[in-house]
């Protein structure tokens, strides 16, 4: 019997998906799950047949740039992958992949919890209860905004936004505007009468809520920057639960003091785990620690998609979820 290819799992994943990855594969578990340096990753690269990092793994050129590397599949556990250098392993012929579509409901509902937690300023409210300073109901104590019937504006209209899309639609009566790069087909739009905006600064100007769903990297950095929350109503509302290098924080933190907009709710930050100081003392900005696909049947599907792609690539097939 031949030998089970040896396969490196850089985190703790779900219980379920760890027995089976043990019963099909020679696997080396992170049983710390404490992040693995860069140097630990490149002689991974060196000791096993396939290596699967996650979204917190830094996997740049420096990583990548190995003589003899053993691995020859990367299998991503998360959908984006800009914490990838893509082009960099292309050039020194790793194959990568993600898990795309099984987390995109969970990450969508977690946009909603955002967008109705910021604007009726859900954190605020549960830290004046536990701080003692509650002193009863009255008609003017913490008013927040309605976003029934509002505009819901979507940047980045693919499977997330356009689940986000929905739930807004469907949930809440709202209309729905939206801004992608690339061409939507006319059917994925209509499932919620989304209408096509020209620009970035269109969309950002007419909704009441704001919904990042685009890739990080190079492309997107600081999408949301001073200039274009400025065009945003003062009353409009931030959500990001996409990647956090979409929005610069500095020019956010600014603009949630200055009054510029009403709030924002946050799932990912540039650099985190590492949050500025600036965003930790905006009272109306509600912050979680990137929860977007943090539900067991999601991370477990996550799991079996990364052992899809693994099976795929050890039978000498393509795997589905290429993305270099």
């Amino acid at each position: 019997m031949a030998d089970k290819p040896k396969v490196l799992v850089t985190r703790r994943w779900p219980e379920a998906v760890e027995a089976k990855l043990k019963e099909l594969y020679d696997v080396t578990l992170n049983e710390s799950d404490v992040p693995m340096t860069a140097d630990e990753m490149r002689q991974a690269l060196m000791d096993y047949d396939a290596f699967c990092p996650t979204v917190s793994d830094k996997v740049d050129a420096s990583v990548l740039d190995v003589e003899g590397a053993r691995t020859k599949i990367i299998a991503s556990y998360g959908v984006g992958y800009s914490h990838i250098d893509t082009d960099a392993a292309k050039k020194a012929g790793f194959i990568v992949t993600n898990t795309p579509e099984v987390l995109s409901n969970c990450t969508a509902d977690l946009a909603i919890t955002l967008m109705l937690a910021a604007a009726r300023r859900v954190g605020e409210g549960e830290r004046e209860l536990r701080a003692g300073k509650w002193t009863g109901w009255r008609p003017t104590h913490m008013i927040g905004t309605r976003v029934s019937g509002g505009t819901f504006g979507v940047l980045g209209f693919g499977r997330i936004g356009r689940e986000a899309a929905k739930k807004a639609h469907f949930g809440f009566g709202m209309k729905v505007i939206y801004f992608d790069a690339f061409p939507v087909k006319p059917e994925l739009a209509a499932e919620t009468g989304a209408e096509s905006r020209d620009s970035i600064e269109a969309v950002l100007a007419e909704a009441d809520v704001v919904t990042l769903h685009m890739p990080g990297g190079k492309d997107n950095y600081h999408l949301i920057n001073e200039a274009r929350l400025k065009l945003m109503k003062p009353t409009a509302i931030l959500v990001n639960t996409a990647r956090g290098e979409v929005v610069d924080g500095n020019a956010l933190a600014a603009a949630l003091k200055a009054g510029t907009i009403g709030g924002a709710g946050l799932d990912v930050f540039e650099g985190e785990p590492k949050i500025i100081p600036a965003l930790l003392e905006c009272e109306n900005a509600v912050l979680l620690p990137h929860l977007g696909s943090a539900t067991l049947s999601t991370r477990e599907d996550m799991g079996w998609r990364v052992m899809e792609n693994l099976e795929a690539y050890f039978k000498g097939e393509a795997p589905r979820d290429r993305v270099a």
